[in-house]
């Protein structure tokens, strides 16, 4: 399935290439190799194989070679363009693999945020292009999904229905993320037009449109296709460049959703200013330039997967939970609402 790395602080802004290239594991490799603590063995005597789990070692043997996108945010716009204030969202996207993009290395190498999205695709059936590529941008609000609707094309048009006139006219791709974005931002504006994405709102409010979202695909699936709906995987994330959301879920009894873990503590042992090296507690970073006293802003990173080899700065979101951060970069887990009715059946994997 796919991958993807968020990362938000109120005052610490985060170099691209130490968070998304220079990691054994950073999202950039994570094309074909795994790290998954607390879901997956590893280590030298642990392979994918391993695992007891079909469903988890069936998402994790898929390449995520179909496109990479990232989102981060800048303040240039406001220092030239009218009515502009505060940070938007800067957007890069390629059908090429991250492995293999020279302008996705270069740009990453001299660019600097307090707010990045990034993500690598694995499709779940539509064409491989760059509009279909992750994140999806609406005004100051980015979004973007790791999973799949089940049979979205059995609700696509009933989806559409539900889209205020703006977000219909702003989906450009055929995915399932894109329909799901623009639900989300019919959802928190209440139906606005295009000027209500240049507004923030309450982090309380984003849970809320999100999970009203992920309510509302369910209800769709069970009108069209009854006891026939089968599962989703719905990790979505969304910010608006001063708060952020993300949720982990499968309407599911059993099943685990893919696999969502959060840090506070990582972003430190990925800045290449601090000491403490990402590959391992052992390895010394030689290019700090910050003594180990000193600290470093408060920050969060929500991530497919850890991006540091120290499973003690990371947290596994718990199932079918959503994580907040506010505007103050305070973290919460909390459990998203939803009816057990709309758990589904999986017809492979029980």
């Amino acid at each position: 399935m796919c991958r993807w790395f968020a990362y938000i602080s109120p005052q610490e802004p985060c170099l691209l290439s130490d968070v998304l290239i220079d990691p054994a594991n950073a999202i950039s490799k994570q094309c074909s190799e795994h790290y998954l603590p607390q879901l997956l063995p590893h280590g030298e005597e642990h392979d994918l194989d391993d695992s007891s789990d079909e469903l988890m070692k069936m998402r994790n043997s898929l390449l995520n070679m179909d496109g990479l996108g990232v989102a981060w945010y800048t303040k240039a716009a406001e220092n030239y363009v009218k009515g502009v204030e505060g940070q938007r969202p800067a957007l890069y996207k390629s059908q090429s693999p991250p492995i293999s993009d020279f302008n996705f290395r270069n740009l990453c190498s001299n660019t600097e945020t307090q707010c990045l999205f990034a993500h690598i695709r694995a499709t779940s059936g539509s064409v491989v292009t760059q509009v279909n590529s992750h994140p999806f941008v609406f005004g100051r609000h980015v979004f973007m999904h790791n999973g799949a609707i089940s049979t979205f094309s059995n609700v696509r048009r009933d989806m559409t229905d539900l889209l205020s006139f703006d977000a219909y006219c702003n989906v450009l791709g055929s995915t399932d993320s894109e329909h799901a974005a623009a639900l989300y931002m019919t959802n928190l504006t209440n139906h606005g037009a295009k000027d209500t994405w240049e507004k923030e709102y309450p982090v309380t409010e984003m849970l809320s449109a999100i999970n009203k979202t992920i309510v509302q695909i369910m209800e769709l699936q069970q009108k069209q296709l009854g006891d026939k709906a089968t599962p989703n995987s719905l990790n979505f994330c969304a910010t608006d460049g001063h708060k952020m959301v993300a949720t982990r879920f499968r309407n599911h009894a059993t099943q685990q959703p893919p696999s969502l873990y959060w840090s506070e503590f990582a972003g430190r042992t990925l800045n290449q200013k601090f000491p403490g090296n990402p590959d391992g507690v052992n390895k010394v970073n030689e290019t700090a330039t910050k003594s180990t006293d000193e600290k470093i802003g408060k920050h969060t990173i929500i991530a497919s997967e850890p991006t540091t080899m120290d499973d003690g700065e990371w947290h596994l979101i718990k199932a079918n939970c959503a994580l907040t951060v506010d505007e103050y970069g305070t973290e919460k887990e909390v459990p998203l609402e939803y009816d057990a009715k709309f758990n589904a059946v999986d017809p492979k994997f029980g």
